[in-house]
């Protein structure tokens, strides 16, 4: 982690490993969340923050680069942006480190963002960093598959300043829960389509100022 960090939480989420144990050895903050679900960890982390001006997620399994975070944060402290995706598409990712699933369903969350609200995003990548009043306001509330496309969305009926930035991926340490699985990138695949047409059909007439 840079060094300029102020705060680092890892939240365990059903590991059969030693991640806990070691996070509580190097984390600030370590926490443990029974509940199954990729959105209720980033919400139990969020529970645990302050009053950080920015709050930054990624994976902590070896994927995402923690090096690379200025990438993130430049564009928020120097352009004013509220939100900053870290795009695997536009990066350099490892071979393998991305699925054809992966690929072709993010491309298609995307280009369903861009028809219904017109925002160009490249990748619904977890490494991503966003001002903490903005994210007040975004209500997150998915508790799995379909956290980081509701933060993209919203941001777009929002009309959010956003911006995606290339960044680095590789090979994840372990399995996946969601990509490792048939089961689970089919559940995921879902739940990210549904999200977005759910947003949609749930924000029309709003927003538009």
């Amino acid at each position: 982690m840079p060094t300029f960090v102020d705060q680092v939480i890892v939240v365990d989420n059903g590991s059969n490993d030693d991640t806990f144990s070691v996070a509580q050895e190097l984390a600030t903050l370590a926490l443990k969340e029974p509940k199954r679900g990729y959105g209720q960890a980033c919400l139990t982390g969020l529970a645990a923050t302050g009053k950080e001006d920015i709050t930054v997620f990624l994976d902590a399994d070896y994927s995402d680069h923690p090096e690379e975070m200025p990438l993130l944060l430049d564009p928020i402290i120097d352009q004013n942006i509220a939100l900053v995706v870290g795009s695997r598409v536009l990066g350099n990712a490892e071979p393998g480190a991305l699925t054809f699933v992966q690929v072709w369903g993010n491309g298609l969350a995307c280009l369903l963002i861009r028809l219904f609200w017109g925002y160009r995003y490249t990748d619904l990548g977890p490494f991503r960093a966003i001002r903490r009043q903005y994210l007040d306001v975004l209500e997150m509330k998915d508790p799995n598959f379909g956290w980081t496309v509701e933060m993209q969305a919203k941001a777009a009926a929002y009309k959010l300043q956003t911006l995606d930035v290339p960044v680095s991926y590789r090979q994840r340490i372990g399995v996946s829960k969601i990509s490792g699985t048939l089961k689970g990138v089919i559940k995921a695949g879902t739940k990210i389509i549904w999200t977005i047409f759910y947003l949609r059909l749930a924000m029309i007439g709003r927003y538009k100022d």
